[in-house]
């Protein structure tokens, strides 16, 4: 008898399973959040979340332990879909470091400017929850750590650069961050073409200013070879 009553839930519904249907209430979730978070209209909470997606907070707790479990989960998707898009594009791109560095940039920039939700995701909500923050900092590494594997690539520092290779990376991928922030609330005014351009030759300019650093700190034999 217990395991007849079991199995009730997984019966299909309308043509869904039960499973399904779970899915489909966790993708509504996610929706509603990051409608909320990437908007400065109302604060995030379990209430507000489940108001938007118009469901009961029953099927909230079904999806996601806790509401930073929600937000956490929001956040990791839009940097998953964003290096996905990223990493697409510069592998489809000329075998070349400036073509290569402007396919990543254009479609970074293009990923969070067609939707300021996720701009806002990324840039501005982290700071108001310490997890988030975590996860900032972590993205930031992570997209870090890209750019500095591209740039062993194309340039072929000297070996003992690797501290600097980082340094350089960090300030890249840091520095492109709030110039971003900038652009999108508007307190930097430059077309989206123009802003690609610029930090593409900036991207260009400080890589092969880095790799001329290393190469003027390596041993003289070594250079002499």
């Amino acid at each position: 008898m217990a395991a007849a009553t079991q199995a009730i839930p997984t019966r299909p519904y309308r043509g869904a399973s039960a499973a399904t249907r779970q899915a489909g209430r966790r993708e509504r979730l996610l929706e509603a959040g990051l409608e909320l978070l990437g908007s400065e209209a109302e604060d995030a909470s379990v209430r507000a979340v489940c108001r938007q997606a118009n469901l009961g907070p029953r099927y909230f707790y079904e999806g996601f332990p806790d509401l930073d479990a929600l937000l956490l989960a929001i956040f990791d998707r839009i940097v998953a879909e964003a290096g996905v898009r990223v990493l697409s594009a510069v592998e489809s791109a000329p075998d070349d470091a400036h073509s290569k560095s402007r396919a990543a940039i254009e479609t970074f920039v293009e990923y969070v400017s067609d939707d300021p939700r996720r701009a806002r995701v990324l840039f501005v909500a982290a700071f108001g929850n310490e997890r988030m923050l975590r996860r900032r900092f972590e993205a930031l590494r992570t997209f870090s750590e890209l750019v500095l594997h591209q740039g062993r690539e194309f340039y072929e520092p000297p070996p003992g650069s690797d501290l600097l290779g980082e340094i350089t990376a960090r300030l890249l991928v840091g520095g492109m961050t709030e110039v971003l922030i900038g652009w999108l609330d508007g307190t930097l005014d430059v077309g989206r073409d123009q802003l690609v351009n610029d930090l593409t030759e900036l991207f260009a300019a400080t890589g092969e200013s880095a790799v001329a650093i290393a190469r003027r700190r390596a041993p003289r034999e070594r250079t002499a070879r």
